[in-house]
């Protein structure tokens, strides 16, 4: 297992009190998802947002969805409580009525607490970054998703962090998240029964003053550096000097560049092709057969 969850689960526990002043880019990669549902056609019922941080993104939901239960998850159980404690007061005045609600649970990605075919729609903004396997994470989503059900998702891509990965060098210990590969997260989806699977990819590059100062935004978002592999004592003075200075040679104006290679995919659960134990399913259209014998 190449992350440790319960270091990435404490990270995103104590980032819950300062994650609204550091997750930007979080919040402009959603806005994007937002605007490809321009372009979808779809009415789900229930949503689940694998994910949800401190909340942030269920307004969006919302606008598009006004008609559906949402689902709101977090695997770090701070982040759950300050989106609850964040719902508008319409939200609120919803679940005194018993309209379509806003609902909050902590539970890890790879195992939802949902039957099979739970949800229309499945949402998730920069977390499956975070999955110790991404095929298991897929097939779990699949499972807990309708027929005919989409999944809408962004992911970080190879080149996220290659500024602070190139400037560690040569260093034992591993600094930067693996990432995987659009095509091979296309390939992905295909595998575990999505059809129509739609990868593409944004480049964002970010720039600082520092690298201080960049180190205490992942700090604050919670996006540390949660390898198994990782150092578990303090960086060596020397070390991080080093990488200070290598990060710097690149500066331009005086302000150093964070690029942030954001992947995107949607997909949807097509009707079986064969039952559990392998036998082909057989659709017929009986509404078409009863034409042509017309």
């Amino acid at each position: 297992m190449w992350l440790d969850r319960l270091a990435a689960r404490r990270w995103f526990e104590r980032a819950a009190a300062t994650v609204g002043r550091a997750d930007h880019l979080a919040r402009e990669v959603e806005r994007r998802m937002a605007a490809r549902l321009e372009y979808v056609k779809h009415r789900p019922s229930r949503i689940i947002e694998v994910g949800c941080g401190a909340g942030s993104g269920l307004a969006l939901l919302r606008g598009h969805y006004p008609d559906a239960d949402i689902y709101a998850i977090d695997y770090a159980l701070a982040m759950v409580e300050r989106a609850r404690a964040a719902r508008p007061t319409t939200e609120r005045i919803r679940s005194l009525l018993r309209a379509r609600r806003l609902n909050f649970l902590c539970a890890d990605m790879s195992a939802l607490p949902f039957a099979k075919g739970a949800c229309g729609m499945l949402w998730s903004n920069l977390t499956l970054a975070w999955s110790t396997d991404c095929a298991q994470t897929l097939r779990e989503w699949h499972r807990v998703l309708d027929v005919g059900g989409l999944l809408m998702f962004s992911t970080y891509g190879p080149d996220t962090l290659k500024e602070l990965r190139a400037a560690f060098g040569a260093d034992a210990a591993s600094h930067v998240h693996p990432f995987v590969d659009l095509h091979d997260l296309g390939d992905t989806l295909a595998g575990n029964g999505f059809a129509d699977p739609v990868m593409d990819m944004d480049i964002v590059t970010v720039t600082y003053d520092s690298v201080k100062a960049l180190a205490a935004d992942l700090r604050a978002s919670g996006e540390r550096n949660a390898l198994a592999a990782r150092r578990r004592g303090l960086t060596g003075r020397d070390l991080w000097r080093r990488m200070m200075e290598t990060y710097a040679v690149h500066a331009h104006a005086g302000r150093i560049a964070a690029t942030f290679e954001v992947v995107y995919g949607h997909a949807w659960k097509a009707a079986p092709k064969a039952t559990a134990d392998g036998r082909a399913i057989i659709h017929f259209d009986r509404a078409r057969r009863s034409e042509k014998a017309d």
